[in-house]
C-alpha cells in the first residue's frame, strides 16, 4: 500500500515564496510509483490541502483531512518551510507528539540550528572556527561604534533567525549601520552583525539514509554582487559550480567538519553547511536544516554531482524516517 506523504509549505515568515519553490521540486522529485503525495499549507490563515483540484482543512487533531465523506492520515511529512514554524523546531514537535515522522531535524537540533548566533558560538566551542559576532535584542542598548570598533567594517547585519537573506546587509560604514539593524529588526526580533571574512564560499550538503551516512561534493558560489543575496539566491544572479574548484584536500576537510556537524547537532536528513575559505582555512556561516529543494538549488546539484538519483536519496530518507519512528513503537 502506498504510504500517504504530506510535503509541509508555507510558513509565517518571508521565505514563504520559497517554501512554495522547494514544494513544487520536491513534488517533482518524489516517487510517486511508492507515494501518494499531498501538498499542505500552513500559514498564519489556514491549515490546508490541496486534493483532487480544491482545498481541505487539516484536522489539527491528528493531522488528517476529509474529503468526499472519506478521512485520509497522512503517514509521513516532508517539511520544507523556510523559516518559522518548520525550521525552528515548533512543527517538529507537534509531529513528535502525533508520532508522525517527518524528514528533517528534530526539535533540539532544528531550534539550535535557527538561532545563527547561538548555533555558531555552540559549535565554536568544539573548534569551529567561526566569524565573530554580536547580537542585539529590541530591549538592548547598544552603540554602532562599539560593535565597529569590535566587529570592524564591513560587517553583515541580518536576522538571527530565518533565511533567504530577507532582512540582510553588507554594511561598508559606520553611518549606514543602525538603518541596517532597523532593517533587520522588521524581519525578526533578533539581530546578528558578523565581521566580513574574504575568501571563496563554499556550501556542503550531507544526509543519513538508512545504515549509509553520504557526504556530497561542495558547490562554489560565485556572485558579482555584494554577497550571495536573495537576487543571486532566486533571479540568477549568480554561478553555481559543482564540484567547487577548490583541491581535494580541501573540499575533504569541509565535507569531514559537516559530517561533524551532523552528529554534534544530532540532525536528521539533509542539512547543509556554509563556508568562506580564508587564507587557506574554512570559517563557519552557517547550518542549515532546511536546505531549499527547487531543481537549480544546491542539494539537487550537489546529489547529481555525486551520481545519485534525488528520487533515490528521498525515497532512502522517507523509508529510514518513517522505520525509526514506527519501530520505536513497538
Amino acid at each position: 500500500m502506498k504510504k500517504n506523504i504530506a510535503i509541509v509549505w508555507g510558513g509565517y515568515s518571508s521565505e514563504k515564496e520559497v517554501s512554495e519553490r522547494s514544494a513544487r521540486g520536491i513534488h517533482s522529485f518524489l516517487d510517486k510509483d511508492k507515494y501518494n503525495l499531498y501538498k499542505v499549507k500552513i500559514d498564519a490563515q489556514a491549515w490546508e490541502v490541496e486534493f483532487d483540484g480544491k482545498t481541505y482543512p487539516i484536522d489539527k487533531n491528528d493531522f488528517s483531512f476529509t474529503a468526499n465523506g472519506q478521512k485520509t492520515a497522512f503517514d509521513f511529512a516532508y517539511i520544507t518551510i523556510h523559516g518559522t514554524p518548520g525550521e525552528d523546531g515548533v512543527l517538529q514537535g507537534y509531529f513528535d507528539m502525533l508520532c508522525i515522522p517527518y524528514s528533517n531535524c528534530g526539535v533540539l537540533a532544528s531550534a539550535l540550528t535557527f538561532s545563527k548566533f547561538t548555533c555558531n558560538n555552540f559549535l565554536k566551542s568544539f573548534g569551529f572556527k567561526v566569524a565573530e559576532s554580536v547580537i542585539l535584542r529590541p530591549s538592548d542598548s547598544y552603540s554602532t561604534e562599539t560593535i565597529v570598533n569590535k566587529l570592524g567594517l564591513p560587517v553583515f547585519v541580518k536576522p538571527n533567525v530565518g533565511g533567504s537573506s530577507f532582512g540582510t546587509t553588507k554594511v561598508k560604514e559606520e553611518s549606514h549601520l543602525q538603518r541596517a539593524i532597523d532593517d533587520a529588526f522588521g524581519e525578526a526580533p533578533e539581530v546578528m552583525i558578523e565581521s566580513f571574512i574574504p575568501g571563496t564560499e563554499v556550501t556542503c550538503g550531507c544526509y543519513q539514509g538508512g545504515k549509509k551516512f553520504q557526504r556530497l561534493p561542495l558547490t562554489e558560489v560565485v556572485t558579482k554582487n555584494e554577497f550571495f543575496d536573495y537576487n543571486a539566491k532566486y533571479k540568477g544572479q549568480v554561478e553555481e559550480i559543482t564540484p567547487a574548484r577548490i583541491p581535494d584536500e580541501m573540499a575533504n576537510q569541509i565535507q569531514e567538519q559537516t559530517e561533524r556537524i551532523y552528529h554534534l547537532i544530532g540532525a536528521k536528513g539533509i542539512i547543509r553547511a556554509d563556508y568562506i575559505i580564508s587564507n587557506g582555512v574554512p570559517v563557519l556561516l552557517e547550518v542549515n536544516t532546511t536546505p531549499g529543494m527547487t531543481e537549480t538549488s544546491f542539494i539537487p546539484q550537489q546529489v547529481h554531482a555525486a551520481g545519485l538519483n534525488i528520487s533515490d536519496v528521498m525515497t532512502d530518507i522517507i523509508e529510514f524516517e518513517y522505520s525509526k519512528v514506527k519501530s520505536s513503537r513497538k
